[in-house]
C-alpha cells in the first residue's frame, strides 16, 4: 500500500487495522510519513504508542522491526555481531583442511556471511516492499551514549562496520521511537523527530477502541468496563491502567461470560486490569463497589 495523501487518509489507514485514533495523532503520523521523519511518542504505559507502529507496518506492506531497549544497551547490540561459533568452526575447517589461505579465510570470515544483523543494521537493508518500520521502543530505558549514537543513526540513516565499511539505507526506514517517560530523552534527539503526546483517551474514544478491539462484547457491559477505567484512573493508584488493560479486562470478562459488572467480579479479575498488589489492595470489599456506582453514575443521562 502507498503512503496516505492526507489525515483523513491517515486515520482511516490505522482505523482499517482497527487502530482508533484522534486527528492530532493521525496528523503527526501522516506527517511523518510525508516528510520522512522520525516520530517520537511519548506517553504512559498502555496507550497505544508500541501499537502504532505494528498498525503503520500492516497497513503499508512493510516489515516491523523492533528494537526493544533496555538499561546498558550499546550500539554494538543494536546494529550487529560477528557470528564467533560460525567463525570457529570455519577456521577449524580450514586449519583441518591445510595450507589455507591465511588472508583469503580472514576476508571470509568478515563477510557478510558470518554477519549476524540486529535491529538498526537490519532497517537499512533493502527490500522490495519498501522501507520497513523500525520501532526504537522504550528509549527511556537506555543510557546518554546509546542516545548520542542513535541521533547519529538517524541524522544519517547510515552504520559503519569496521570490516565492511559504511551502510546506508537506500530509502530510509519509517522510524517511530517511544518513550514511557521514566527519564528525560535528550532535546537534542527529540529535535530530530516529530513528537507527539499520547495521552489516555477519553470515554467515548476509548469506548470506540474496546468496539475495534472486542467486538463481541456487549454494548452494555463495554461502556461499563470502560467508565469503571476512565473512574480508576482519578483513584490515586502506583500504576493507572492503560487502554492495553481495558481491552485485556474486557477479553478476560467474556471469557468468563460475564454480562455486567459486580464487585464481585471485579474482585475476581482484577489481575487482568492492576499490575501492582498495592493497587490491588485498595480495591478490596467496598471500594471497588463505590467506584462501580461513581461509574454507573457517570453513564446516566445528565
Amino acid at each position: 500500500m502507498k503512503i496516505p495523501q492526507s489525515i483523513d487518509a491517515t486515520q482511516s489507514m490505522l482505523a482499517q487495522q482497527n487502530y482508533v485514533c484522534g486527528r492530532a495523532l493521525a496528523t503527526v503520523v501522516f506527517l511523518s510519513l510525508k516528510l520522512g521523519r522520525p516520530l517520537f511518542l511519548e506517553g504512559e504505559a498502555g496507550v497505544g504508542k508500541t501499537e502504532i507502529a505494528r498498525a503503520l507496518g500492516a497497513a503499508l506492506g512493510r516489515r516491523l522491526i523492533r528494537l526493544q531497549c533496555y538499561e546498558g544497551l550499546d550500539a554494538a547490540s543494536a546494529v550487529y555481531e560477528w557470528n564467533f561459533p560460525a567463525q570457529m568452526v570455519a577456521i577449524r575447517t580450514a586449519e583441518a583442511a591445510g595450507g589455507a589461505d591465511r588472508k583469503a579465510l580472514q576476508r571470509e570470515l568478515f563477510s557478510t556471511d558470518y554477519l549476524i544483523r540486529r535491529p538498526l543494521l537490519d532497517a537499512m537493508e533493502p527490500d522490495p516492499a519498501g522501507a520497513p518500520v523500525l520501532l526504537i521502543d522504550e528509549l527511556d530505558r537506555t543510557d546518554e551514549p546509546f542516545e548520542a549514537f542513535l541521533l547519529e543513526a538517524l541524522g544519517d540513516f547510515q552504520v559503519t562496520i569496521p570490516e565492511l565499511g559504511t551502510i546506508r539505507a537506500p530509502e530510509p526506514p519509517i522510524v517511530i521511537v517511544t518513550s514511557n517517560r521514566t527519564r528525560e530523552v535528550h532535546d537534542a534527539l527529540k529535535r530530530r523527530c516529530l513528537y507527539h503526546w499520547v495521552d489516555y483517551p477519553d470515554f467515548d474514544r476509548e469506548l470506540e477502541i474496546l468496539h475495534a478491539r472486542a467486538p463481541e462484547a456487549a454494548e452494555r457491559l463495554s461502556r461499563e468496563i470502560v467508565a469503571f477505567v476512565q473512574q480508576l484512573r482519578t483513584e490515586d493508584l502506583f500504576k493507572k491502567p492503560g487502554v492495553a488493560e481495558t481491552i485485556d479486562w474486557a477479553r478476560c470478562l467474556l471469557a468468563l461470560d460475564v454480562i455486567d459488572l459486580s464487585p464481585e467480579v471485579i474482585a475476581d479479575t482484577l489481575g487482568a486490569v492492576l499490575k501492582y498488589q498495592d493497587d490491588i489492595a485498595r480495591l478490596q470489599g467496598s471500594e471497588a463497589r463505590r467506584i462501580l456506582e461513581q461509574a454507573r453514575a457517570s453513564l446516566e443521562p445528565a
